[in-house]
């Protein structure tokens, strides 16, 4: 591995393995750095998408993946990602997409990752925390819009012995498709990445994850180089 360069400065990425922190990683390793951070909560994928995590860490340079477990969201219940009780729906039309919170949403889950995020950045010595929250072509869920960033910012500004980190969503506002373009000019390594809610070996194709992100790449004229069960 090469040795870190000592003239850029350090980011600390939240990196789920999904395609929008694979494209979030690739950008800040432009230019950063970068650390990156990795959750194992208790959802149903969490073995495929640490192997997408550890996968893409590689490819674009990553100088240290963390992984860290935590239990919480998997006792809280109340989410069909961390919930067996509670199956992962089939999406329904793509145009109802977004309109109401689904059941895949889990609950506050973005805070505690942001937490921890912020807490290595300190340690670090790192400025900036990337995540790869999406508010367009999603579906709607409350820890993804720019507001709560914002809010957040405030946090760690109180929060924190200098306060001067920030995070940054640099997807927040752009459109799935413009994320698959953007990845696409990065050379981002969405052959690893890993969206399904529900599939390991082959991606369902069904769920809300898969249906926005097999839109994204057909709107962007690109192929999705991932296998699915149904597309």
């Amino acid at each position: 591995m090469t040795l870190p360069d000592s003239t850029r400065p350090r980011a600390v990425v939240c990196l789920s393995g999904g395609m929008d922190s694979c494209v979030c990683a690739s950008l800040a390793a432009r230019d950063y750095d970068v650390y990156a951070l990795h959750f194992s909560y208790g959802q149903r994928t969490e073995a495929r998408e640490l192997r997408s995590a550890e996968e893409v860490a590689r490819i674009v340079g990553v100088r240290e993946l963390l992984p860290l477990r935590i239990d919480l969201f998997r006792r809280i219940g109340g989410s069909a990602l961390t919930d067996t009780s509670i199956a992962v729906p089939v999406a329904g039309d793509e145009a109802s997409i977004g309109h109401e919170i689904p059941v895949t949403y889990v609950p506050f889950r973005n805070a505690h990752f942001l937490s921890a995020a912020v807490s290595w950045a300190e340690v670090l010595g790192a400025k900036t925390v990337f995540i790869g929250a999406v508010e367009q072509d999603s579906s709607g869920y409350p820890d993804c819009r720019p507001a709560y960033y914002e809010a957040f910012n405030r946090l760690i500004e109180t929060g924190t012995k200098e306060g001067d980190i920030r995070i940054v969503t640099p997807l927040i506002e752009l459109r799935k498709s413009e994320i698959v373009r953007l990845g696409v000019e990065l050379g981002a390594p969405f052959h690893v990445s890993w969206s399904c809610y529900s599939g390991e070996t082959v991606a369902c194709g069904v769920c809300e994850s898969c249906i926005l992100r097999l839109r994204a790449f057909r709107d962007a004229g690109a192929t999705d180089p991932i296998p699915y069960a149904i597309a």
